[in-house]
């Protein structure tokens, strides 16, 4: 960071202000945009897997709860009870399932929170920066 030399006026002091407020501007719009891009990337890999492991997952399951309905009839279980058992598992484990999914892709974890607490730093800076500027300017 530069320092301000006593002999630089007004107009060269906001120009430098302006210019480092432009850069810093600048700066904090990239970082936003690589911080909304890995969070997009990391939420495009969770749907990627959550389709993936659905699609080979169908087929499997499929075949194992015929198994456990069939498991069940020999236990003496009638046909109906034991798929209705079946189901009824099967459909709270799904719910349970999708619900971690969609709670992954909340719109509260997108948020570049990294990025809003560097802009706060940043103008927390500038203020104490035009203050010591202030304090100059009437030591002078």
């Amino acid at each position: 960071m530069r320092t301000v030399a006593a002999d630089k006026s007004i107009p060269q002091i906001f120009g430098d202000l302006l210019n480092q407020f432009t850069t810093l501007l600048s700066k904090e719009a990239q970082l936003a945009r690589a911080e909304v891009s890995e969070n997009i990337t990391r939420a495009a890999a969770a749907l990627a897997l959550i389709v993936g492991g659905a699609v080979l997952l169908i087929p499997a399951l499929v075949v194992l709860l015929q198994a456990a309905v069939s498991a069940l009839m020999e236990a003496g279980i009638a046909a109906h009870w034991s798929q209705l058992i079946v189901g009824g598992a099967v459909l709270l484990i799904g719910l349970v399932l999708l619900f971690l999914g969609v709670n992954r892709l909340k719109v509260e974890k997108m948020i570049p929170n990294r990025t809003i607490h560097q802009l706060q730093q940043d103008a927390s800076v500038a203020k104490d920066q035009m203050r010591q500027r202030d304090d100059l300017h009437r030591a002078a």
